[in-house]
């Protein structure tokens, strides 16, 4: 598995993601490409629909044993980062403000309890070393 020096890096690009969420909570999001990690900046959620509350989960599989120079003991291979939160009609929640990095083969992964009703928006960036 990869891990990128990102003090020594070639590319830093800038994106956006956007999904209508499906009511199917383990809906493939994201994938972390090969040489490559993937600095998460914010994630919102935004619930479209104007008369119900509806719950996100989101959570990031496929999580590997750690970086280099660092043993993670026990650590799960599947991590949430919100499991059944609910947003109110017309509401939209910020789930991740602080950056988070998934490394290679990371997945991210989520959906809603109701389709059609939440949007979930990612800012991020690909870092690349090669």
């Amino acid at each position: 598995m990869a891990n990128p020096n990102i003090v020594a890096v070639t590319t830093i690009l800038g994106g956006n993601a956007g999904w209508n969420l499906t009511a199917t909570a383990t809906d493939t999001l994201m994938t972390v490409a090969a040489d490559v990690v993937v600095k998460l900046n914010r994630v919102t959620v935004a619930n479209v629909d104007g008369a119900s509350a509806a719950d996100v989960s989101l959570f990031v599989d496929g999580m590997g044993s750690g970086t280099t120079g660092v043993t993670t003991n026990g650590a799960d291979a599947t991590v949430y980062l919100a499991k059944t939160v609910s947003v109110p009609a017309d509401a939209t929640l910020v789930l991740v403000d602080t950056p988070i990095y998934l490394m290679e083969g990371d997945i991210l992964k989520g959906g809603a309890s109701a389709a059609g009703d939440l949007d979930l928006f990612v800012s991020y960036e690909v870092i690349n070393d090669a």
